[in-house]
């Protein structure tokens, strides 16, 4: 069992967070004890899941203001209000791979919570606008950002990307955390070292890329959506995407999608995503299945939104 300590404070997603669990991806916030958005601590939730989960029968189980789920041999996690992660750690449950589940599902749940859309992506900063990489696993979203930061742009998020809209209906991306996660192939596509960084849990050949001196941390207009797919192409390629396939990609990408209705956010989210879809670009990006293509899509990639890249 894990023991809690000290809590400590960050930032992530414009939210200050109060963490009993460490968050070192996180940037550091000043402690502002109970005014925090965010509270992240331990709890006993064994019973409360054995009567919520026995009588949806799912694995995850959502209401309007709490979601549930279980990972077995590791923890039981509850996200509610938007304001609240608790964890209750299995015997030998490991805090690296508790981390990962907090960063990742708890973090997506609070943000649709707090009706900010979570997209499955990396984004960057290209001329003061923010561009999104949304994709199934392992299309290399993160590898396309990686290499836009090879050429002097800025991350804004990597794997959730919270979008939002102003009172203009502007959409803009807020940032997350100064972190990438790479696999071992996009680190050899781009001369990487492994042994210089520290491999996710489970992941043994996956790794915590640190960006610190390209991160963007200011909120940026939100222009543009590409998709990657992989597909039996010979070469890269791109499309726009029209407006009968904007509402069911936005959906597809969605991350943890299935919360949606359970939560009661359905409405919300068919709303928010067809606001959003009238006022930004989208394609569809196309990588052959088996080659390295990382730089080829990167150019595509400016070409299409007409960027300045002489840098």
């Amino acid at each position: 069992m894990l023991h809690t300590i000290k809590s400590t404070a960050y930032k992530a997603f414009g939210l200050t967070i109060h963490s009993d669990i460490p968050l070192p991806e996180l940037q550091s916030a000043p402690n502002l004890g109970a005014s925090a958005d965010i509270n992240v601590g331990y709890a006993d939730l064994a019973e409360a899941w054995l009567e919520e989960s026995s009588a949806a029968n799912a694995s995850f189980v959502c209401t309007e203001n709490r979601v549930m789920f279980r990972v077995p041999e590791l923890a039981i996690f509850a996200i509610e209000n938007g304001t609240l992660i608790s964890v209750s750690p299995e015997k030998n449950g490991e805090e690296d791979r508790i981390r990962l589940y907090v960063l990742g599902s708890c973090m997506g749940a609070i943000l649709l919570q707090r009706r900010i859309l979570p997209l499955h992506g990396s984004a960057v900063v290209v001329d003061h606008k923010a561009y999104a990489f949304v994709g199934h696993s392992g299309h290399g979203k993160s590898t396309l950002a990686s290499a836009l930061l090879q050429r002097g742009y800025r991350l804004l998020t990597d794997d959730v990307i919270a979008v939002t809209l102003d009172e203009q209906n502007m959409p803009l991306v807020t940032p997350a955390y100064p972190q990438q996660k790479l696999w071992q192939e996009s680190l050899d596509a781009f001369g990487m070292n492994s042994v210089e960084y520290r491999p996710l849990a489970d992941r043994e050949t996956k790794y915590a890329i640190p960006v610190v001196e390209q991160f963007s941390n200011a909120k940026v207009p939100l222009a543009g959506v590409f998709e990657l797919v992989k597909s039996d192409c010979d070469k890269v390629r791109i499309q726009p995407i029209d407006r009968l396939g904007r509402l069911p990609l936005l959906y597809l990408h969605t991350y943890r999608n299935l919360l949606l209705s359970g939560s009661g956010l359905t409405q919300w989210h068919f709303d928010f995503t067809a606001r959003l879809s009238g006022c930004i670009d989208m394609y569809r990006l196309e990588r052959p299945l088996y080659e390295s293509t990382v730089h080829e899509l990167a150019e595509l990639v400016l070409s299409t939104i007409g960027a300045d890249d002489n840098r």
